[in-house]
């Protein structure tokens, strides 16, 4: 039973204030009482209390200074302050340095203190139930993202299986598919695969710690061209790269980004469009690097252009395939490595991205 009730550090210099203190309020709290700073650090050092009172005015430390100094290495505990004096700049130095949730006068009413007390004790206690309910939300959603991954990842390995066959199956002479059951069916398993892809991107982006390197653009851009351009042979590609000076970046990340932008710019292209073309341009400086992506595709709605970013928005005014979450990966990848991204966009006419990623070379030297 003791242990469920409100435990309760006390200090002043002054012994008959303690004495007094211990009296009037044993029988309703666990009381530890010390007559310094340093006595009462001791008595955090080996007791959790939920509510801390100090007097202002003691000798060496005053009332505040040790709030002051103990915020940070206790934070939990509530803190009130008792004070004969009524100056401002005590108050406002306690709510300012000390984080107080109360200021009392000297001589304390004994009601008054006691529905301080009390009212103290219920925010200790809403606070930590929220930090507990804030663990258990981060654990089950850690547990989540660990199960998401590995089922996401397992999944690939069936899926590449099953692609594996329609492909023998294609050069099997004596098999024919009339009807196209084959193509419907690699269709399928390359919007999934693309899907699960994209899941895997989201996992490691929110999980793998930031690591730098150097980074050649234009090596990496045509690799990303020469990943999906196959997707649609008819589209120009033009890039223009201006690097003369190094660029240091995570290139993890940077690729993750460039590669959702690419394909975007590749899969939204009008089906009647005579000439389709997608342009970057990229300028390293020594603190930056931007990166300009411009498609003569579909384009975006205007009022759909607030919501791109957000996971699982897709645009209603086309019916390309998509996950939903690609450009919502893009937002947070930029986020992660410091870096912004804008959109200007006009429907029919096509996208224009452009994002700006800091140069950590600057940073390095």
């Amino acid at each position: 039973m003791k242990n469920n009730r409100i435990r309760i550090l006390y200090i002043d210099d002054e012994v008959h204030n303690l004495n007094a203190f211990r009296a009037n309020f044993r029988r309703s709290y666990e009381i530890y009482t010390a007559n310094s700073a340093a006595e009462g650090m001791q008595v955090l050092k080996g007791i959790e209390v939920h509510i801390i009172i100090a007097d202002q005015k003691m000798p060496t430390t005053t009332g505040v200074e040790f709030f002051n100094e103990i915020k940070d290495l206790l934070p939990d505990p509530i803190r009130i302050l008792l004070t004969g004096y009524t100056d401002v700049e005590d108050i406002i130095d306690a709510i300012n340095k000390g984080h107080i949730f109360s200021y009392i006068k000297k001589p304390w009413d004994e009601h008054e203190l006691f529905k301080t007390i009390n009212n103290a004790y219920e925010i200790y206690s809403a606070r930590k139930q929220l930090k507990e309910k804030v663990a258990e939300l981060e654990k089950t959603n850690d547990e989540l993202n660990r199960f998401i991954y590995s089922t996401s990842h397992d999944l690939r390995a069936p899926l590449m299986s099953v692609q594996g066959i329609i492909n023998l199956s294609r050069l099997d002479q004596s098999l024919t598919d009339p009807q196209g059951y084959m193509n419907m069916i690699e269709v399928c398993i390359t919007r999934l695969d693309s899907f699960i892809q994209k899941i895997i991107e989201y996992y490691r982006n929110s999980r793998l710690d930031l690591e730098y390197e150097k980074i050649d653009f234009e090596a990496l851009i045509n690799d990303c061209i020469d990943t999906f351009k196959h997707q649609n042979t008819t589209i120009s590609f033009k890039v223009k790269i201006d690097q003369h000076v190094p660029f240091k970046g995570d290139f993890f990340r940077i690729s993750v980004i460039l590669n959702n932008l690419i394909s975007n710019a590749v899969k939204y292209q009008k089906p009647e469009e005579a000439y389709p073309q997608v342009n970057l341009n990229v300028v390293v400086e020594p603190h930056k690097a931007t990166i300009r992506i411009e498609d003569n595709g579909i384009g975006i709605l205007s009022e759909h252009l607030s919501n791109i970013f957000k996971m699982f928005f897709r645009s209603k005014n086309n019916n390309k395939p998509g996950s939903g979450i690609g450009l919502y990966i893009v937002k947070e990848a930029l986020s992660k490595i410091g870096g912004t991204i804008s959109v200007d966009s006009r429907y029919g006419e096509g996208t224009q991205f452009e994002i700006s990623i800091p140069n950590r070379n600057e940073f390095d030297s």
